[in-house]
């Protein structure tokens, strides 16, 4: 059974993957009422949680921390999701949250942050996995399948293949990806990540290649997408 992590009030976007990567279960409260709250507490308690101070007034945020703080089993980790304006607000309210994050949320930072909480807090079943259309990536033993298949990918194409994953149906340039994957310190050009992308396309195999979509004249995103699509040639 997955861990339940209380997630208020909403778990959508790059929130959501970030619980799907993190393979903890988000127990969605609308607001941040504690009525609400504990009807949907499992019987075990909540392994953490994570609170948009910035979908609800920032009074209640804060309130509700204190409430989850103070009860006879406090739920810990807490990880705050801001606005980058609300940072002046977290002065002397520290012991009431264990992290932050501030918007606009990166699923790799959140995710990452996420784990390293709930792990920090003694939950070693926390799943550092990556599970997106048949894809499923493994980020401690760095093994990738794809409908079960096992992949023979190098380090690098694993670490491609692991940003367009923790990063899905968001448009990245090549130059982008080197600097992203590569490091500011690669000097390679452009034709590096078409080359990545070609090899990843024929090792997903053909069923599967369209996971990683081409974007014309600006890069390339990840996705299912609902069609098979026409890439460029030359990639």
């Amino acid at each position: 059974m997955n861990d339940v992590v209380l997630c208020v009030p909403s778990c959508e976007g790059p929130v959501k993957k970030a619980f799907e990567v993190t393979g903890v279960t988000p127990s969605v409260a609308s607001t941040g009422r504690m009525a609400e709250v504990l009807a949907l507490e499992p019987a075990d308690g909540y392994a953490g949680a994570v609170i948009n101070a910035a979908g609800f007034p920032f009074t209640e945020a804060m309130n509700l921390c204190r409430q989850l703080r103070s009860r006879e089993r406090p739920v810990t980790p807490i990880i705050l999701l801001l606005d980058h304006y609300q940072l002046d607000d977290l002065s002397f309210r520290e012991d009431l949250f264990d992290d932050f994050v501030v918007g606009p949320f990166d699923v790799s930072e959140l995710a990452t942050r996420l784990r390293h909480r709930l792990r920090r807090a003694g939950n070693e079943s926390v799943a550092p996995r990556v599970e997106h259309g048949g894809l499923v990536m493994n980020l401690e033993t760095y093994q990738a399948t794809i409908a079960g298949r096992v992949m023979d990918l190098t380090f690098m194409e694993y670490e491609l293949l692991r940003f367009f994953a923790t990063n899905p149906h968001r448009v990245f340039s090549r130059e982008t990806l080197l600097s992203r994957v590569w490091g500011y310190e690669y000097y390679g050009g452009a034709r590096t990540v078409d080359v990545h992308v070609r090899r990843l396309r024929a090792k997903l195999g053909e069923e599967h290649a369209h996971l990683i979509q081409t974007v014309r004249s600006v890069g390339y995103k990840f996705g299912q997408s609902e069609r098979a699509l026409d890439h460029d040639s030359g990639e």
